[in-house]
């Protein structure tokens, strides 16, 4: 009673099954590793944010990329900073992740250490884009003469990593991208790889509006997708299997019919004539 299973919708049910399973169990397996990624992340970020901030120049060097292990590590430097070359930064969303605005890049000229008179770009916070988006903003002023800078230490923005399209074009001191070799370019002069986003002193006045800390608590749905993902492909054959046995049943059921109908005894010829009559 299983010959059905031969049958072509049957055949391809079965091959469309067999196919189904081990696509799930891979689309498990990959948002599980999404999960993984996530939480190596969220303990890389919350220890480097809790670790003790170094000199900026522990941690790069003018062409350097910025290693992974080293982003958000807190750093210091120390210099004064170069305003006339500060840019602004479009299309960034304040800490409401709402409001689009720019961040604010100003180069700070490093007056000790190994690297004194090198140039690292710190990114000092947030500003309201304002009506005229083809002006530069009103941008708060920088601190004049020496100052410490705080802040977790960040990777060159590029396309690829960031999504962001690097227009060309643009008004006088606005970029896209924060990018120490672009910012080199103009300065014409070495720029540390990387960037500092300033975590303290906070700015008088609370403007620009200091960059928050990244999420690290928040490990996101991956593993409950992983769980989904498995359970569809563990219920791939038990649905096969219920399929088939209620395809059985229906079949049992209509075979019995069929012998009860043939086996019927025939009604004889002179009762049927006399009901006629």
């Amino acid at each position: 009673m299983y010959r059905f299973l031969l049958s072509r919708q049957w055949v391809i049910l079965t091959l469309v099954g067999l196919v189904l399973i081990p696509v799930m169990i891979k689309l498990g397996f990959w948002q599980y590793h999404r999960h993984e990624h996530r939480v190596a992340q969220n303990q890389l970020i919350a220890d480097n944010l809790h670790a003790t901030p170094v000199p900026v120049t522990d941690l790069t060097a003018p062409g350097r990329t910025l290693p992974r292990d080293d982003m958000w590590r807190r750093v210091t430097a120390s210099g004064t900073y170069d305003t006339r070359h500060e840019v602004v930064v479009r299309q960034r969303t304040a800490a409401d992740e709402k409001t689009i605005g720019y961040y604010v890049l100003t180069p700070l000229v490093l007056d000790q250490g190994p690297r004194k008179g090198t140039t690292v770009l710190v990114n000092r916070g947030w500003i309201a884009a304002g009506d005229d988006l083809t002006r530069f903003p009103d941008v708060p002023a920088a601190p004049k003469g020496r100052v410490t800078v705080t802040g977790r230490m960040m990777a060159d923005e590029t396309t690829e990593g960031s999504g962001i399209k690097d227009k060309r074009g643009l008004p006088d001191r606005q970029v896209m991208l924060i990018n120490s070799e672009r910012q080199a370019e103009a300065l014409h002069r070495p720029v540390l790889g990387g960037y500092i986003e300033q975590s303290a002193p906070e700015p008088p006045g609370g403007t620009p509006e200091l960059v928050p800390e990244p999420d690290h608590d928040s490990i996101g749905p991956h593993m409950a997708y992983a769980v989904q993902w498995w359970l569809f492909a563990a219920a791939v054959p038990v649905g096969w299997f219920v399929l088939v046995r209620r395809e059985r049943k229906d079949r049992l059921a209509a075979a019995e019919g069929a012998d009860s109908a043939e086996s019927a005894p025939a009604e004889p010829l002179s009762r049927t004539v006399a009901s006629t009559e």
